[in-house]
């Protein structure tokens, strides 16, 4: 069985178990174990209310060597005060025990329910079952993958190789995430294994990087979690030479990593609450990038555009709205607008077409729709998907 799971990278164990966090009894606790330690890097949430996992993870991901990472989904222990705090660091304490590491070794991220305590007796026997568990089977992999969702319906799993100084380097990664996703750093539970070597400061560029034109390019409702965190660990183990300059090693490195967090994104866009397609903005001629950057996510969050999408409508007006409201600079004579290959407002006027051809592309699995501003020459790019009823169901039905 071909191993494209977290743990198919050398250096990798992983375990995935129900531990009772969950009511539903399905799998709530997750671990990633490199034996030999690993070099972590990781960006997190810029909300200003984070989980007690977010604040502990943020100290020890500074820590020279990484032994384990782990996770619990059902319960975000955000907003639990001193105890929360506590709590999580117990949880470090625990699997320090079980791989013979220090808990400052470990690394922690949980998600779910916001304002509950962990079920603290369930989550140290579920982190000792799990630990007992570790394994570098695919099934492992796969296991972990399924022990960190929440409202998601699949896993959502990349894998890539890239040779490297003569070494056969392997990436692969598991997120999670279906809703409460907004780009502002990672949007999701993002958890990615290699077995390159690399020093822990180009891991961290690298990382940042690919994290910020992928998973930070994605929003499904506009809203930022308390729990965001992205996390890669290296065990060096591939056998290639360090890399320790931003020369061609490095950015074959980076550009497999970015492909696969891309990959990642994509996944989490078609499977965000309710969703039934996806779609790329982008923006171009603007008069500087972060006006591109403003003016993608405006149409990619405008629920009006969102629904038009659901229905297949080939609305250009609501596009046109959200870009002209968001504040940013625009040339009305010059404001175009395609959707896929056919211009459907040009030059701030709209144009014939073939609605039923622009349906069809609408209708697709994935779509792009291109605004160009006529202001400069900066462009950027935001994921989005449609809003459903579905979605409506899901969080009105949610328990809080």
């Amino acid at each position: 069985m071909k191993n494209n799971t977290i743990t198919s990278p050398k250096g990798f164990l992983a375990a995935g178990i129900s531990g009772g966090v969950k009511a539903s009894g399905k799998k709530d606790i997750g671990i990633i174990c490199c034996p030999t330690g690993a070099k972590a890097a990781g960006v997190f949430t810029t909300n200003k209310v984070v989980s007690a996992a977010v604040t502990v993870c943020k100290k020890h991901i500074k820590t020279g060597n990484t032994e384990a990472i782990i996770v619990n989904s059902g319960n975000a222990n955000t907003c639990t005060g001193k105890l929360g705090l506590k709590n999580a660091q117990i949880m470090c304490q625990t699997a320090a025990q079980l791989t013979d590491a220090k808990a400052n070794q470990i690394l922690i991220a949980s998600t779910g329910i916001i304002g509950h305590q962990l079920p603290m007796e369930k989550v140290t026997a579920g982190i000792i079952l799990a630990a007992a568990q570790l394994s570098g089977s695919p099934k492992a992999g796969n296991d972990f993958a399924q022990a960190i969702m929440t409202t998601d319906t699949r896993c959502k799993q990349a894998f890539k190789t890239v040779n490297i100084d003569n070494a056969k380097i392997t990436i692969a990664g598991t997120a999670k995430g279906a809703g409460m996703i907004g780009p502002n750093m990672a949007t999701t539970l993002c958890f990615i294994t290699t077995d390159a070597a690399i020093t822990k400061s180009l891991l961290q560029k690298a990382l940042k990087d690919a994290i910020g034109n992928s998973l930070n390019k994605l929003t499904v409702d506009g809203h930022q979690s308390t729990n965001d965190t992205a996390i890669i660990l290296a065990s060096g183990l591939a056998g290639n030479k360090t890399i320790t300059k931003t020369d061609i090693q490095y950015k074959k490195f980076a550009a497999a990593l970015a492909q696969l967090a891309t990959d990642l994104a994509k996944q989490m866009a078609l499977d965000a609450e309710g969703a039934t397609r996806m779609f790329t903005v982008v923006v171009k001629n603007a008069a500087n990038k972060n006006e591109a950057a403003k003016a993608a996510r405006a149409v990619a969050d405008y629920d009006l555009v969102k629904c038009a999408i659901h229905g297949g409508d080939p609305n250009w007006g609501r596009i046109i709205c959200a870009v002209g409201s968001c504040g940013v600079k625009l040339n009305p004579k010059k404001l175009t607008c395609n959707i896929g290959n056919i211009t459907v407002f040009k030059n701030g006027r709209p144009v014939n077409f073939d609605p039923k051809k622009v349906s069809k592309i609408i209708k697709q699995k994935e779509h792009i729709i291109t605004v160009n501003l006529g202001t400069g020459r900066f462009s950027d790019f935001c994921y989005g998907c449609d809003l459903s009823a579905g979605y409506v169901r899901i969080n009105a039905d949610y328990h809080t």
